[in-house]
């Protein structure tokens, strides 16, 4: 049976091409572009540490940049600068809230860097987590193994390195005004929508009189 006369079959042209924000648009994209940067940062790390196991010998450094940067592989029952090492279980809690922060961000973020940002700590937070979990001397008091010496002040892994620079990635947006939910971009569209329909009422009015 057809429509009542007059009235179009198929949908206008401005409700098929009316355009969707990026953030609503692309929210599944950012999720997954989280998820993938999350899971290379873990793969690298878990088998960076592989291989560290295997090529290295504890107490027996080898120099990449002479005392700057050196490979030296250690088991860390602390964090940097062998803080904590008394508290295993606590630094294991804390990564572990930090995964599940990350899991609640998730759903809300809507802009890119920011998808970067929480896939970089949720892996890093991950692979130390593994190593906490499953590694010697027990469940939740497992030693993170670390083997990257900078100016033998610090040793620490790839995980470390995703977890310190996530944290500068989240304080330059952060500084720059970039919300998670990147709803200022989501602002200006409605801004320029509101100025449009503003702009033809004023035409509509301007004709009428």
């Amino acid at each position: 049976m057809q429509e009542e006369s007059g009235t179009p079959l198929t949908p206008s042209a401005s409700s098929t091409t009316a355009p969707v924000p990026d953030h609503v648009q692309g929210r599944s994209r950012l999720f997954a572009l989280l998820l993938g940067v999350g899971a290379l940062t873990l793969v690298l790390d878990q088998g960076s540490k592989i291989w560290a196991l295997a090529a290295l010998t504890p107490g027996q450094p080898v120099d990449l940049l002479g005392p700057i940067l050196r490979l030296n592989l250690i088991r860390n029952p602390g964090a940097a600068f062998s803080l904590g090492d008394g508290v295993t279980w606590l630094l294991t809690l804390v990564a572990l809230g930090i995964v599940i922060w990350v899991g609640g961000a998730a759903r809300r973020v809507g802009h890119r860097w920011w998808a970067v940002t929480l896939g970089m700590l949720l892996g890093g937070a991950i692979g130390n987590l593994i190593d906490r979990i499953l590694r010697e001397p027990g469940f939740g008091r497992g030693h993170v193994v670390d083997f990257i010496d900078y100016f033998s002040l610090f040793i620490g892994n790839v995980a470390d390195i995703a977890i310190v620079v996530a944290a500068g990635l989240g304080a330059i947006l952060a500084f720059r005004g970039i919300p998670l939910e990147g709803v200022q971009h989501g602002r200006h569209e409605a801004e320029h929508v509101e100025h449009v329909e503003n702009v033809e009422i004023d035409e509509a009015g301007g004709h009428g009189g």
